[in-house]
């Protein structure tokens, strides 16, 4: 039977060059896709004259010496005149943005990591036969050129090329320059393409690796030692959190991908370790929003000798430092309000303050088990049979502080019951020496002192164990090994992960996680 699909019939091309064949597969899957359209098969025809001409479509390195921006820079005071004193040629390379062809001459934009600058191309400067070849570059193509700077009649800054060399032949056409790319699924799915056309999202990822940068200088130049932690778990712990589950052949084990570097690093106090960060990624199974990635960032740090107290100053401090280093002031713009991360400004309330204070929720309602439960309940929020006050309450709080807290705020004093690795507080053992930092209306940082009682440890696992039994998949598991090394004795110490992502997100004025993400995960395209 013959495929009645018009998607499956041959492509024709026309064009009698000899090299057509060689993009038939090409051809073919694009047509199978619906993305065959007159621009690529024009491309095509010019790549085949191409190499007809003996001119290579993707030849072997270019030797570029001089960067589009950093020549913008430095000659762009200087007057026609000047220019045309220098008797010096400059060779940049990048891809074609713009063209605009007067026949015997054209206008051409090549931008480059560091910017773009035009360039002029004339069959004058470059002799017929190069000036042919060139009028069969597209905009999108990547190439070097070589030339001289000079001021066109309206005043703007461009190379007279030379030469124009052919280093990398593109088959697609990149978007409309005036509407961009402004399709966030083909955005976020084919970041690449919006890494060429968008600036700004450009901008977004070099104030990124700065951010990293500074927050890794800051922890080095207080005596931090960076280490690195294992990826593949044989439990899954440090954090309440679904994780995901693969299997070792070789060792015939499951094993878990991390979803909290913690107990790793707390092992490394154990062993003498004093201040330990990392920089890591984290898997955890969950739900995607515009504040969750199941594959993200963090930073975690801990503090021999220091308690939740001293991270709290280490921690404004800290985001003081990377704000002016990055955003020039603790003063920064975020989705139409100012965030002042000012140290020595910043909020402090115990978690059963922020019910009261900021929540509206009185103490008789708070601690009442029975009165929370049917308002969170009638808020839509789930509840499991072994739910305790404690939980309950930061339910609450989830539904009524958290997005009120706009301005850097520290909540502190978390019940122990939803805090399986805090410290308990010396005066009320109920509560635990334990911080969360909130940042426009989320959660940026959890910080504690951390419980290095193995007796006290592992009572608050087997609690886990047994909300997990009852059908807490988050709850953490028991950590045998774990316990065994605080039995050697772990010194006295605080620890604190930060959410690189969403810290990202602040200073770089990013509504969505996916913003500041080069590759999130996203549906199937099909």
């Amino acid at each position: 039977m013959s495929d009645q699909n018009p998607k499956h019939k041959p492509v024709k091309l026309s064009t009698k060059s000899a090299h057509a064949g060689y993009f038939m597969p090409m051809l073919q899957s694009l047509a199978d896709k619906d993305e065959l359209n007159e621009v690529v098969k024009n491309c095509v025809i010019k790549s085949c004259e191409l190499l007809e001409a003996g001119i290579p479509l993707h030849p072997d390195g270019f030797i570029k010496e001089h960067d589009a921006g950093v020549l913008r820079a430095e000659f762009e005071a200087y007057s026609a005149d000047e220019l045309a004193d220098m008797d010096e040629s400059f060779t940049c390379a990048g891809r074609i943005v713009s063209h605009r062809s007067f026949g015997k001459v054209a206008f051409f934009h090549i931008m480059d990591r560091t910017g773009r600058i035009q360039c002029y191309a004339s069959r004058e400067h470059m002799g017929a036969e190069a000036y042919t070849v060139f009028k069969k570059f597209d905009i999108g193509d990547i190439v070097g050129v070589c030339g001289k700077l000079f001021r066109t009649k309206t005043g703007e800054l461009t190379l007279a090329c030379e030469s124009v060399t052919l280093l990398s032949k593109s088959f697609r056409s990149l978007p409309e320059k005036h509407n961009g790319l402004t399709n966030v699924e083909i955005r976020y799915r084919q970041r690449y393409l919006d890494l060429i056309v968008n600036p700004k999202v450009r901008e977004i990822f070099r104030k990124r690796s700065k951010i990293i940068r500074e927050f890794r200088w800051f922890l080095e130049e207080r005596g931090f030692v960076e280490v690195e932690t294992p990826m593949l778990h044989p439990i899954a712990g440090g954090a309440a959190a679904r994780p995901f589950i693969t299997h070792h052949n070789a060792l015939d084990m499951q094993l878990y991908m991390r979803i909290a570097p913690e107990l790793y690093l707390k092992r490394l106090l154990v062993g003498g370790f004093e201040k330990v960060f990392e920089i890591n990624r984290n898997f955890r199974n969950e739900g995607i929003s515009v504040r969750h990635n199941p594959e993200f960032t963090m930073c975690e740090f801990y503090w021999a000798y220091a308690t939740f107290r001293d991270l709290m100053d280490l921690t404004e401090d800290l985001f003081g430092h990377i704000a002016r280093e990055v955003c020039k002031s603790t003063k920064i713009p975020y989705q139409g309000k100012e965030i002042d991360l000012t140290p020595g400004t910043w909020q402090r309330l115990t978690f059963h303050e922020s019910l009261e204070k900021i929540g509206g929720h009185a103490p008789e309602f708070y601690n009442d088990f029975n009165s929370v439960l049917a308002y969170v309940r009638e808020r839509g929020e789930k509840v499991l049979t072994t739910d305790k006050l404690g939980k309950l309450q930061a339910k609450l709080f989830d539904l009524d502080v958290e997005p009120k807290l706009i301005q850097p705020t520290f909540i502190y004093h978390y019940p122990t019951e939803i805090s399986p690795l805090s410290r308990r507080n010396k005066e009320n053992p109920e509560l635990t020496d334990r911080f969360e930092l909130f940042i426009a209306g989320r959660e940026m940082g959890n910080a504690f002192s951390e419980l290095n009682d193995p007796v006290d440890q592992r009572m608050r696992f087997e609690e886990q164990v047994r909300e997990k039994e009852a059908g807490d998949d988050e709850a953490c598991a028991m950590d045998e090994d774990y316990l065994r090394a605080l039995e050697y004795g772990m010194p006295p110490a605080a620890g604190e992960g930060i959410g690189i992502d969403r810290l990202v997100m602040l200073l770089t004025d990013s509504a969505s996680i996916r913003e500041v993400i080069f590759f999130p995960l996203l549906k199937n395209e099909n």
